[in-house]
C-alpha cells in the first residue's frame, strides 16, 4: 500500500516512522515533510494547503491511505476533498473538525453531551468581554481565574491563563485588539480557571467503535516548573499515573462515548483521533479541549510504545471498521519526549541554524530524535521552526527514560537550542 501523511511536524516524523514499519507498506509520503521524514519517508513539496495539488498527487501515485496530521487541513476539510474523490482518509470531516478549530462549538458541544468542563461565556467583541470581567470580577485585582481563550485555531497559543484582572483584560486586548491570531480571535471564549494536574487520554474511533490510547501528559508552559507562556508543547510522556486504571475507564465512560455519540447526534460522526486535554481536579476530570488529530508531541512516545501494525489501525478507522481489529500491543516500557526549541519560542525565533550531533544521537539506544521543525539545506540540517527535534526514549522506568532521551539531547547543538529539564518530572513525583 503507498501511503501519503499530510504535514510536516514532529508528529508527521512519527507517523511516517512508525508506518515504515509495517510489512504492508510500499511507498511512503510526506507531504511536505521536513528533514527527518527524508530518511524514512519520499518528501513531496506539495503544502498541507495546497488541496489541488495533493489530491493530484494522490491521483498520480494510487495512493491507498490518506493520514492527515495537523489540524489545519482538517478544519479547512481536506478530508472531505479526499473522501469525495473515493480515498481512504485517516482524519475527521470539516464539520467534525470543529471541535478542535472553534472553541464555542466544542464548549457547547461538551455542555449538550453532558461532559464535564469549565464553566464559560462566549463574547463577540472584546469590549463586552472586558465588561463581563469588570462586572463579574469587583473586587481584588489579585484574584480574576479566568483562561481567556481565541475561538480559532491558534496553534496551541491560543488559551491564556489568568490570575489577576489586568492579565485578563491584557488577554482580552491581544485577542480581540490586536488581533495576534487573526480571525481566530473574532470570538473570544472567557471560563473557568481549573486547578490539577493535565493528562492527555486519546482514542481512535471510527464514530462508533473507540480505541482509548494509555494516557499521556503534555508540558505546555515554556519553562521549568510549568512557568512561562503557553506553547505547542515543550514535550511529553506515556503513560502518565495521574491517570490510573479507574479514573481511565472513568474517561472513556464520561467523557469519550458521550462526545462520541453527540457528533453523531450532530449529524458530524468522528472518525480519526479524538484527543481529550483534561484536568484532573479535586472533583475529577473536566474537559480542557477537544484537539482532532494526534498530539505533538504526544504523538511521539505513544507511537514509540505501539507494537500493533498503525497501517492496520489506521485503515479500519477510515473503514469504519475498527471493531475488526482484536487488541493493541503496546510496549510495557514507558516512554519521554522532550522537545529542543529555538532560542525566543514562543516568541520570534531565527530559522536557518545548523544543528549538529544528529548521528551521535542516533547511535544510542531506544532513542529516536523526531524532526519537526527541519530542512535539509545543502546537504545539512538547519532549523525551521521554534519547535525543532522531539527527542524520545523508551526505558524499563519513566527515570530510566527520561534519562536517556536528556543523554541523546547532550549530543544535539545547534546556537540558541534550549529544552526544559524537568520533562516527566510529575510522574516520578508521584511513585
Amino acid at each position: 500500500m503507498n501511503v501519503l501523511v499530510v504535514g510536516s511536524g514532529g508528529r508527521e516524523h512519527a507517523l511516517v516512522w512508525k508506518l515504515a514499519q509495517s510489512s504492508r507498506a510500499d511507498r511512503i509520503f510526506a507531504a511536505p515533510g521536513n528533514a527527518g521524514t527524508a530518511n524514512v519517508a519520499e518528501n513531496i513539496p506539495i503544502a498541507s494547503d495546497d488541496f489541488a495539488g495533493l489530491l493530484n498527487f494522490a491521483k498520480t501515485n494510487k495512493i491507498g491511505l490518506v493520514v492527515i496530521g495537523p489540524e489545519a487541513p482538517l478544519a479547512a476539510g481536506l478530508s472531505d476533498v479526499f473522501r469525495a474523490e473515493g480515498f481512504k482518509v485517516f482524519g475527521p470531516s470539516k464539520a467534525a473538525a470543529q471541535l478542535e478549530g472553534s472553541k464555542v462549538f466544542c464548549k457547547n458541544m461538551l455542555r449538550q453531551a453532558d461532559v464535564p468542563t469549565a464553566e464559560y461565556r462566549v463574547f463577540r467583541d472584546p469590549a463586552s468581554a472586558e465588561r463581563y470581567i469588570f462586572d463579574r470580577y469587583q473586587g481584588d485585582d489579585e484574584d480574576v481565574p479566568v483562561v481567556v481563550k481565541a475561538d480559532g485555531l491558534a496553534s496551541g497559543k491560543g488559551a491564556i491563563v489568568c490570575r489577576r484582572r489586568r492579565d485578563a483584560l491584557a488577554a482580552i486586548d491581544l485577542i480581540g485588539r490586536q488581533r495576534a491570531f487573526g480571525s481566530a480571535g473574532d470570538q473570544i471564549v472567557i471560563e473557568e480557571r481549573l486547578d490539577g494536574q493535565e493528562a492527555s487520554v486519546l482514542a481512535i474511533t471510527d464514530g462508533r467503535t473507540i480505541l482509548a490510547l494509555p494516557a499521556a501528559q503534555d508540558h505546555k508552559p515554556a519553562f521549568d516548573g510549568d512557568k512561562g507562556p503557553n506553547t505547542g508543547g515543550m514535550g511529553a510522556y506515556c503513560p502518565a499515573p495521574v491517570v490510573n486504571d479507574h479514573m481511565f475507564s472513568w474517561i472513556e465512560e464520561h467523557v469519550l462515548v458521550p462526545t462520541v455519540h453527540a457528533m453523531k447526534r450532530a449529524r458530524c460522526p468522528f472518525s480519526g483521533v479524538l484527543y481529550a486535554g483534561l484536568m484532573m481536579t479535586n472533583q475529577g476530570p473536566k474537559v480542557l479541549e477537544y484537539n482532532v488529530r494526534f498530539g505533538d508531541p504526544e504523538c511521539q512516545p505513544l507511537l514509540m510504545r505501539l507494537k500493533t501494525d498503525l497501517i492496520d489501525l489506521l485503515e479500519a478507522t477510515a473503514d469504519g471498521c475498527l471493531h475488526e481489529i482484536d487488541s493493541v500491543e503496546w510496549d510495557p516500557r514507558p516512554s519521554v519526549c522532550v522537545v529542543m526549541a529555538s532560542e525566543g519560542y514562543p516568541g520570534p525565533y531565527k530559522t536557518g541554524r545548523r544543528i549538529r550531533g544528529l548521528e551521535d544521537a542516533a547511535k544510542l539506544p531506544d532513542v529516536e530524535v523526531f524532526h519537526a521543525g527541519t530542512l535539509l539545506e545543502d546537504g545539512h540540517v538547519v532549523t525551521n521552526g521554534g519547535r525543532v527535534l522531539g527527542v524520545t526514549a523508551i526505558g524499563d522506568t519513566i527515570s530510566k527514560a527520561k534519562s536517556q532521551a536528556y543523554a541523546a539531547i547532550r549530543c544535539i547543538r545547534w546556537d540558541g537550542a534550549w529544552c526544559r529539564k524537568d520533562i516527566s518530572d510529575k510522574a516520578l513525583e508521584r511513585r
